[in-house]
């Protein structure tokens, strides 16, 4: 998600519980954005153990990270951001990486990161669902962990009757000045959006002037455009605009937790097609061995029984609504079934994202 949330304590207790059992070893770790987490009593008498530098976009990620101090004694440091600004970081770090394991959602992101030869490979030993197990790479550079979609569109039924059935029915005269959406310079999920919308217009084949189109003909129906998911929730709640595009964790959090009154009821439709958006995790190549073994743990806990469980518990009104890759996971019953989807070639689009999200920049915003 590109938008944090907090007050997650209650999960990590329970599942620190758990896997305490498993590992034997720890206590909880300090684990905040930008500050260094400290190392449990097991690992101060073993030894000290180099910190793992976590980069994440997730509102579970601090839950997470403290739970895996406790089962491993391995100590982290967490920088805690949205996806847009941790990605423009790892870019400009990219000669001197100071991050050992990225955790943001969109694999279009890392396939690019992976053409640079920045990503150390793993694949971590559980078996994924089919879903799960169609967004690993070939070369299993990066490792996907949940899933979500983008776009959902979420609108006020208290202010409109009028629901779209299409992503062209957003360009016509009942929605004009009504729309907003997310911007792919700040919200990670939005790119993976505007690329399956191109993929969907124009393919790979016919590139990108279908998709441009579509964008240009949203704003010439006055387009409104707000930084990320929270922003785009705040012009719907205050009636800046009846409908908002963005990733389907935050459309449905918001429907679990937005008062309900006369003048706003928050409901969600799923278009044709929505782009299936990865949980991701990577590992930096330039890390020293014992920070890639250490990150070759975190991504083992994180698919883990124990770590899914403190991902769907610790953020259950925002990043915990996703669809589970891992068998035996089951969805939060606060999701609707998993709508129709397209998986977009990540490949091909993520070392695109730089001149997609320019053109978006000086032509759409």
């Amino acid at each position: 998600m590109d938008r944090k949330q907090t007050g997650r304590a209650l999960a990590v207790v329970a599942a620190a519980g758990v896997a305490l059992a498993l590992a034997g070893c720890g206590s909880a770790t300090t684990a905040g954005s930008s500050s260094s987490a400290t190392s449990s009593s097991a690992g101060a008498t073993s030894g000290a153990k180099t910190p793992l530098v976590v980069y994440s976009a997730q509102g579970y990620d601090s839950d997470v990270t403290k739970a895996f101090t406790a089962a491993t004694g391995i100590p982290v440091k967490l920088v805690d951001d949205s996806t847009g600004p941790l990605l423009t970081k790892v870019q400009a770090e990219k000669n001197n990486p100071q991050w050992g394991l990225l955790w943001v959602d969109g694999d279009t992101a890392f396939a690019s990161l992976d053409q640079q030869g920045m990503l150390a490979p793993y694949s971590p030993s559980t078996t994924l669902t089919a879903a799960g197990q169609a967004l690993v790479p070939a070369d299993h550079s990066y490792v996907p962990v949940s899933t979500t979609v983008m776009a959902a569109v979420i609108y006020n039924a208290a202010k409109t009757t009028t629901v779209p059935s299409s992503y062209q029915d957003l360009t016509t005269a009942p929605y004009q000045g009504k729309v907003g959406m997310n911007d792919p310079s700040q919200s990670g999920p939005t790119f993976p959006f505007i690329a399956g919308l191109m993929n969907q217009l124009g393919g790979q084949s016919n590139g990108m002037n279908a998709g441009e189109a579509y964008f240009s003909q949203l704003k010439s129906n006055g387009l409104h455009v707000y930084p990320t998911n929270g922003d785009t929730l705040h012009a719907l709640e205050t009636g800046q605009i009846d409908y908002g595009m963005i990733q389907s964790s935050a459309a449905a959090g918001e429907i679990l937790k937005a008062p309900k009154s006369a003048s706003f009821d928050p409901k969600v439709v799923y278009l044709p097609k929505a782009t299936l958006l990865p949980g991701v995790i990577g590992i930096d190549k330039k890390a020293p061995a014992d920070v890639q073994a250490e990150a070759r743990q975190f991504v083992d806990y994180v698919l883990s029984p124990a770590g899914q469980k403190i991902m769907q518990d610790s953020d259950p009104q925002g990043d915990s609504l996703f669809w589970p890759i891992v068998p035996g996971i089951q969805a939060s019953s606060a999701l609707p079934a998993m709508p129709e989807y397209q998986r977009i070639d990540p490949t091909f689009w993520g070392p695109l994202e730089g001149q997609v999200n320019t053109w978006f920049d000086s032509t759409i915003k």
